[in-house]
């Protein structure tokens, strides 16, 4: 009797770790679990990740699927995600050459001064975005000048989630969407500009082949199914970038709907039915062919926390381990403690710089406000609310531009978090809604039943399977009481930032 294939299988490959959830057909989940990865910080700014470790983190995540009594020899077809902007370097025989220097990496300062100069004019015109440390083509220009000898070595070049996959499948090849996260791709033609990658010195044949997110790109091999316990001839279906499976995958499929994004990195996004590029914001094509969708970004959301759990929570992993739950359940239990305004603590969360709104490399995160009587609760607590008030600083954006906006979904793994989901639709004062899941891996299974012909097309697939979990609604006391604390954070921006630029080394 032929095994039933009614799984789906989706995998992320965040900024943090890989998380892998397999659903039903009706979109019902079966199984998910996740695995952290490192990031090295090798010098203030730096931000770099092993290839290595993506693949071993989901191997583990899939082991232990297999361990919960997920049978993997139901999958259908696989899709895969990653975040965007992450060149893996390969020799002539695919091997890595160098760690990966990761989207929130923010060496490059002075190749973007020089990209600006060049002509940051024609560079945005073609690919709708100014140069700043984010994107591939500066990080790739500071490798010509500081690490040659890489550059002379790399033949190949794919992004994060095509890396795994080509692990997988032995097929080289990236998608439009993870494409446009390079500096290196002409929006209008929807091409590889090899005018734009000549700057990064290496030959335009080391580019992949363009497919679609939903376009099959080979299946599980031998090998890799030893690795995996993913039967061998596995479809796989290519995917594409975190932000735009996360946007498609918590219903975001209109043009008006806008995300607000509460996982490693923080993003508004709001979606649109055609481009609508500015200097100040991101500009990406939509899993939908021809939607598009308008980025305003932090690059710390839950990072801060995951970052405040190991340098100061050993008491709080600990009672987490011994009761069997997430540190960061404990931790807001500590949190919820504190009262709203954090008696007085502020929280700026630029760990690795600022994207939107003030593209400041420069920006450091600080504690403010911390007298004798601040106890763990105010730090907890002003960590979270510092978040949502950077979210609120990216919405901001969004509004300046006047992009339509009809209704907000928050999703990552900071909307699971009663307090912080509460948070934030105080900080904004504007109703949220929460699908269920509606991250990014449950999107990369939608593109997997997509690509495999389970559902008639992308819009199909988030009709059929999405579901909202809950919808918030603005306190008019604390979202009146948030209007005036975030004035204070403003200022309190204002006030730091020419003092971070001063003593920059």
């Amino acid at each position: 009797m032929a095994e039933q294939k009614d799984i789906l299988l989706g995998i992320d490959f965040g900024t943090g770790g890989c998380k892998v959830t397999a659903i039903g057909f009706d979109g019902a989940v079966a199984a998910e679990n996740a695995v952290e990865y490192p990031t090295y910080h090798e010098r203030p700014g730096w931000s770099e990740q092993d290839p290595a470790d993506w693949y071993a983190a989901m191997c583990k995540a899939l082991k232990n699927l297999a361990a919960q009594g997920l049978d993997l020899k139901r999958v259908a077809s696989l899709s895969l995600d990653g975040s965007t902007h992450n060149a893996v370097l390969l020799d002539d025989a695919m091997h890595p050459v160098r760690r990966t220097i990761m989207w929130t990496d923010q060496r490059s300062t002075e190749e973007c001064a020089e990209l600006r100069e060049r002509g940051a004019k024609a560079i945005y015109e073609t690919t709708y975005q100014m140069p700043t440390p984010t994107w591939t083509l500066p990080q790739m220009m500071w490798l010509k000048r500081h690490e040659p000898e890489v550059l002379k070595k790399t033949k190949h070049i794919l992004f994060v989630k095509d890396y795994v996959r080509f692990q997988l499948t032995g097929v080289a090849v990236t998608d439009r969407i993870e494409a446009q996260g390079t500096l290196f791709f002409d929006m209008k033609k929807q091409g590889w500009a090899e005018k734009l990658f000549s700057l990064t010195g290496v030959p335009a044949s080391a580019l992949p082949e363009l497919v679609e997110p939903t376009s099959p790109a080979g299946c599980v091999t031998e090998g890799s199914s030893h690795d995996t316990g993913i039967p061998a001839g596995t479809p796989v279906v290519c995917g594409t970038s975190d932000s735009a499976v996360e946007d498609y995958g918590a219903g975001a499929i209109e043009p008006g709907d806008c995300i607000v994004k509460l996982a490693t990195a923080g993003n508004v996004n709001a979606m649109t039915a055609s481009p609508a590029p500015h200097p100040r914001t991101l500009t990406y094509g939509h899993v939908i062919p021809g939607m598009w969708y308008t980025v305003s970004a932090t690059n710390a959301a839950a990072l801060c926390q995951r970052w405040f759990r190991d340098l100061c929570c050993e008491a709080e992993k600990e009672a987490a381990a011994r009761q069997g739950v997430s540190p960061y359940a404990v931790m807001e239990e500590v949190a919820v403690k504190s009262p709203l305004g954090s008696n007085g603590v502020f929280f700026h969360p630029y760990l690795q710089g600022e994207r939107s709104p003030y593209w400041d490399a420069d920006l450091r995160a600080s504690f403010t406000g911390i007298s004798i009587s601040t106890t763990k609760s105010d730090l907890m607590r002003a960590l979270l609310e510092g978040v949502a008030f950077s979210l609120l600083d990216c919405y901001g954006l969004i509004r300046e531009l006047e992009l339509p906006v009809k209704r907000l979904i928050l999703i990552g793994g900071g909307a699971r978090s009663a307090l912080w989901s509460r948070i934030v639709c105080d900080v904004f004062d504007l109703p949220l809604v929460i699908p269920r899941p509606g991250d990014a891996s449950f999107g990369a299974a939608l593109l997997a039943g997509t690509g495999a012909g389970v559902f008639s097309d992308s819009a199909d697939a988030v009709k059929r399977c999405l579901h909202l979990d809950r919808t918030l609604e603005p306190d008019a006391d604390n979202a009146a009481r948030y209007k005036e604390l975030f004035l204070k954070y403003k200022r309190i921006h204002d006030a730091l930032a020419p003092v971070y630029a001063s003593v920059k080394k």
